[in-house]
C-alpha cells in the first residue's frame, strides 16, 4: 500500500466528491419510480404476514435498517440472514409473508441458495438490485432498480453510493406504505414508547402537572403579601388568581413581582385583581406535554395553568416539570 500526500484540501475534496456522487445516486432513483414501485407497494400492502428483508454483507446491514424502519412505521418486518437461512432460519419464513431481497449484483450466492424454498412456499419476492439482468432480478415478482453510475469509493470498489441508493429506495417504500396505511403520530408513539421521542409522543399534561394542595392559587382580593407567601410555598414561581368557583381570572409570577416593585414600593396590600395578568395562556390536562412546551415557547412564558372545559383551575406546570419529564 502506497501513501499519498495528504493535505486539508485533498481531504475536503474527497469528502465533497463522495457526497456529490451519493447525492446523484439517490437523485437518479426518482426517475426510475414507475409501475414496478407501485407493484412492490401493493404486494407489501396485501401481505398478511410479515415483510422479511434479507441481504448479505453491506446489503445485509442496509436490509436490517429497512426492516427496522418498516416495523416502526406500521409494516411488521424482520431481518433474515440469508446464510443462516440455509441452516434453519428459513423456518421463520411463512406462506403469509413477503420477501424483500437486497443485492447490488443480484448474484449473491447466499441469496440464490434460498430461492428454491421461497418459490416452493409461493412467497412473493421483491428484489432490489443494481443489475436488472441478474438472476435475482429475473426471479422476482417485482424488481426495483437501484443501479448507480459508480461507487463513491475512489477505487469504485467499496459499497458506498450503491448502499446509499438502496437505503433510500427502502425509505421510499416504507414511507409510501406508511401513508397508504394511514399511519398516524399516535400509532408511531405506540412503537416508540422509550426515550425522549416516546415521551414527547405519549406523555400528557395530566402526567406532569401539579394538582390538589400543591397547586398555587389565590383569590382576586388577596393582597400581594399573601400571594407572595403562596408563590414561595408552592415553588412554581407563580400563582393562579381564581374566583370562588376556581375559574381562572389571571396569573401572577415572580417576574410580575419584580416589575411591580420596580414601578412602586407601597404595593404589599394591593389586591391581586390589580396586579395579575388577565386571560393567561391555559391548556387542558389531556393535551400532550409537548404541546405545553410549544405553548410556553411561543408565548415566552415559564409556567402554564391547566383548566377544565369550564375554565376551572385543575393543575399547573412549569418548564422545570417538563425538563424533569424529559420533554425539553
Amino acid at each position: 500500500m502506497t501513501t499519498s500526500t495528504v493535505t486539508p484540501e485533498s481531504l475536503l475534496a474527497t469528502g465533497r466528491d463522495v457526497l456529490r456522487l451519493e447525492a446523484a445516486a439517490v437523485a437518479a432513483l426518482e426517475a426510475r419510480l414507475d409501475a414496478d414501485f407501485v407493484g412492490a407497494c401493493e404486494l407489501l400492502l396485501s401481505c398478511r404476514g410479515r415483510i422479511v428483508v434479507t441481504g448479505m454483507g453491506k446489503s445485509g446491514i442496509i436490509a436490517k435498517k429497512i426492516a427496522a424502519t418498516l416495523a416502526s412505521t406500521g409494516s411488521p418486518a424482520l431481518f433474515l440472514h440469508p446464510a443462516e437461512g440455509s441452516h434453519g432460519d428459513l423456518g421463520m419464513l411463512t406462506r403469509q409473508d413477503c420477501l424483500l431481497a437486497l443485492s447490488n449484483s443480484g448474484e449473491t450466492a447466499e441469496l440464490l441458495a434460498i430461492l428454491p424454498v421461497v418459490k416452493r412456499l409461493a412467497v412473493p419476492l421483491i428484489a432490489m438490485t443494481g443489475n436488472p439482468q441478474s438472476t435475482l432480478a429475473h426471479s422476482a415478482a417485482v424488481h426495483l432498480n437501484c443501479a448507480v453510475a459508480r461507487e463513491a469509493c475512489p477505487l469504485n470498489l467499496a459499497p458506498t453510493a450503491s448502499t446509499t441508493a438502496t437505503l433510500a429506495m427502502g425509505d421510499a417504500l416504507a414511507m409510501a406504505l406508511l401513508q397508504a396505511r394511514g399511519f398516524s403520530a399516535d400509532d408511531f408513539a405506540l412503537s416508540h414508547p422509550g426515550g425522549s421521542l416516546g415521551k414527547r409522543l405519549l406523555l400528557r399534561v395530566q402526567d406532569v402537572m401539579h394538582r390538589g394542595t400543591s397547586l398555587p392559587k389565590v383569590r382576586a382580593d388577596t393582597p400581594l403579601c399573601e400571594a407572595v407567601l403562596e408563590i414561595s410555598s408552592k415553588g412554581l414561581g407563580m400563582t393562579a388568581v381564581v374566583d370562588a368557583e376556581d375559574r381562572v381570572l389571571g396569573i401572577f409570577t415572580d417576574g410580575d413581582l419584580r416589575r411591580a416593585f420596580a414601578r412602586r414600593q407601597d404595593i404589599w396590600e394591593q389586591p391581586m385583581a390589580e396586579l395579575a395578568h388577565a386571560k393567561p395562556a391555559t391548556i387542558i390536562a389531556e393535551a400532550l406535554a409537548a404541546e405545553a412546551l410549544a405553548l410556553m415557547e411561543n408565548n415566552r412564558i415559564g409556567a402554564l395553568l391547566v383548566t377544565d372545559g369550564e375554565a376551572r383551575l385543575i393543575g399547573a406546570l412549569n418548564m422545570h416539570d417538563l425538563l424533569r419529564a424529559g420533554i425539553v
